[in-house]
């Protein structure tokens, strides 16, 4: 197997990883069936096929960057602490049952992730691009983590 080839495997199963780990932790707290919903909110089954989708794009996208010798240490730092934001964000709200303060930290996601998406547009258009599924999807879990707290009350 080529180099190119591994960096993209690396790039990949990192996000995916985290986000299974993740999901492993928080399945015993899954409560999102029994809360109020907001107007256009998914099915649960929906949320583990969207993220994967997700995690495999920022993988592909930071596999670009790496595989073109485009990561440098500001794309490291945005990139590892969004990830970093990401994983807590639903330990904080189905673990911990922090809506409110899941909300503030989804929003604190929402920047990390523009400015991830800047810099990678900066480096190499493509990869960019690819995060702008990750930002709307992000924006969307912003309005329901309001909505949800609101409703929930």
């Amino acid at each position: 197997m080529n180099s190119k080839a591994i960096t993209y495997i690396k790039s990949i199963l990192l996000p995916v990883v985290i986000g299974g780990v993740v999901g492993f932790i928080i399945s015993p707290f899954m409560n999102y069936s029994s809360l109020v919903q907001p107007f256009l909110a998914p099915p649960s089954y929906l949320f583990p096929i969207v993220w994967t989708i997700l995690y495999i794009l920022m993988g592909v996208s930071y596999g670009i960057l790496e595989t073109n010798n485009q990561v440098d240490d500001e794309i490291n730092s945005i990139y590892y602490l969004q990830l970093f934001v990401n994983a807590l964000w639903s330990i904080f709200f189905f673990v911990f049952d922090w809506q409110l303060f899941s909300f503030l930290w989804i929003l604190l996601l929402d920047v990390l992730v523009v400015i991830m998406i800047s810099r990678f547009y900066s480096k190499n258009k493509i990869a960019g691009l690819l995060q702008i599924p990750y930002l709307l999807w992000i924006l969307f879990a912003s309005y329901l983590n309001l909505a949800i707290y609101l409703l929930n009350r």
